[in-house]
């Protein structure tokens, strides 16, 4: 089985908090879709920002799959969230 990186991940997910965890902790979140795993999210978030993913943590919201994904030290969530157009 095949897999787009663009079908995993939906769209970042933007609050106060998630714009925090970007400075202070080097993590991205992402609405994902629902029957995504792990390591597929870590599959796209790579290939998509050509980053290194150290970590991924999933819920399950009333917005759908949240995903929190820590970069490696030596890739700045800031930067991928300037890519984004987050910031």
């Amino acid at each position: 089985m095949t897999f787009d990186p663009n079908e995993v991940i939906i769209k970042p997910y933007v609050t106060e908090k998630s714009l925090l965890m970007i400075e202070k902790e080097n993590k991205l979140t992402f609405i994902v879709r629902r029957s995504a795993t792990k390591t597929q999210i870590k599959h796209a978030v790579e290939k998509l920002f050509d980053v290194k993913v150290e970590k991924v943590n999933t819920y399950i919201t009333r917005y759908g799959k949240k995903a929190i994904v820590k970069l490696a030290k030596e890739y700045s969530a800031e930067e991928v969230g300037m890519r984004m157009g987050i910031f």
